[in-house]
């Protein structure tokens, strides 16, 4: 399959752009495979495109039960950042957003990321503190963040409502310059066809309906295309693991599964070259290249595998909006989804071998499952073929919960929906 370049898309050009092949192939199921990806949203494919590159473990199969792109990884808000806290949480992420910085040139597919930044805003002394105190971490652990006062908030956000009136008075705001956002379904083109490239079998309209056993052993799965036998079943379905390893004879996890909501809104002109995020509740907002504002809020406070929402939240994240942005309050919005979180009991997620012999997880990421992407892959792919985890991902095992060990970033403790 031939390489993207500017000679290419000149060369495609003249001929009316007919001559295009697949990005990636259509295969028919083989009756084994040495791996076996149930999940064929960002986290698979990444599993699988860094399983095949750095691994050289080219005989796998991504098993995909819709079309790709009709999860998660295409119902979210873009976002890619490190802003964290706690040192393994902010190494994780650092590193994932340092994948992110090559990422484009190790796919040979342009999947628009732009480090545009992401500013938290702080409406009080005292979250003023706590920010600074997560940006010195952030520092401590080779992270980027920087402090600015209200002035310089208002020259790099100048339609924010910074006026001694403002319901939410501004006081500063937390930088991560090197954060910014990244085209979500360029990202699941991309990890596609760079797995594909390397030989892997990518199976779309290929529902998992249940689990081969030898003994206590995973040996492969039954699907709607036949069963396929496996020496490692990886399962990375994100709000949907619960239903996945319930087949497997996995009754409880510490995970649930929420609705979170997304918006897009009509087309303006440029309007706000950064993300921001709101202090006094939980807004966050960006700029499409086509105009759009892409905003989010909380989740849906209701457990549901249903990838649709309710108009409370609708109606929360608009005022929070508009509070910030006066100026917003007539633009129309032009369309909403929801994707289904899977919200661990820590807030921190789960990349992993077992619980079952011959089964690997990757599950549990809250809201950082599409930053987490290239990261979680890579990660992922260590642990499936070492059997062991690397050190990024080994204090996100499954058994930190029983043993006591949490990474809880927001200090919230076993409450999913807080996190």
């Amino acid at each position: 399959m031939a390489e993207y370049s500017a000679l290419s898309l000149l060369k495609h050009a003249w001929s009316g752009n007919r001559d295009w092949r697949p990005a990636w192939r259509k295969p028919e199921p083989k009756p084994s495979y040495d791996v076996v990806i149930v999940g064929g949203g960002g986290h698979g494919l990444a599993t699988a495109h860094y399983l095949a590159k750095e691994h050289g473990i080219t005989n796998v199969a991504v098993l995909e039960k819709g079309w790709l792109g009709s999860g998660n990884i295409g119902r979210n808000t873009t976002i890619v950042r490190s802003n964290y806290l706690l040192g393994e949480s902010i190494r994780f992420y650092d590193f994932s957003v340092k994948l992110w910085e090559d990422l484009a040139q190790d796919l040979n597919y342009n999947v628009m990321f732009s480090q545009r930044g992401v500013l938290n805003l702080a409406h009080s002394p005292g979250q003023a503190d706590d920010f600074i105190r997560r940006g010195n971490a952030m520092r401590h652990d080779g992270g980027d963040a920087v402090w600015l006062n209200r002035d310089a908030i208002a020259r790099k956000v100048p339609g924010l409502d910074l006026s001694g009136s403002a319901r939410f008075p501004v006081v500063g705001g937390l930088l991560q310059p090197r954060a910014g956002t990244a085209r979500h379904d360029a990202v699941a083109w991309g990890f596609a066809r760079a797995a594909d490239r390397r030989g892997v079998d990518i199976i779309e309209n290929c529902e998992v309906t249940g689990f081969v056993r030898d003994g206590e052993r995973i040996t492969g799965v039954t699907t709607t295309r036949g069963e396929i036998a496996a020496k490692k079943v990886a399962v990375a379905v994100a709000g949907s693991t619960g239903r996945v390893m319930k087949l497997a004879g996995i009754e409880r996890l510490p995970i649930e599964s929420h609705v979170l909501q997304a918006f897009v809104s009509e087309a303006l002109k440029p309007f706000v070259d950064t993300v921001v995020t709101f202090g006094g509740g939980h807004l966050y907002m960006s700029q499409s290249d086509k105009g759009g504002l892409v905003f989010g809020g909380n989740l849906d406070g209701y457990n549901s595998y249903a990838q649709r929402g309710n108009l409370p939240v609708v109606e929360e994240v608009m005022s929070e909006m508009v509070a910030l942005f006066p100026g917003l309050a007539r633009v129309r919005l032009l369309r909403s989804w929801g994707g289904v979180m899977d919200m661990s009991m820590d807030g921190s997620p789960i990349i992993t071998t077992g619980p079952l012999p011959g089964m690997y997880l990757n599950t549990g990421w809250c809201y950082g499952g599409f930053k987490a992407t290239p990261a979680s892959g890579w990660c992922f792919a260590w642990t499936i073929a070492k059997d062991e985890p690397h050190p990024l991902n080994a204090p996100f095992t499954l058994d930190r919960f029983q043993r006591g060990i949490l990474t809880d970033e927001k200090g919230q403790g076993a409450t999913p929906q807080l996190h």
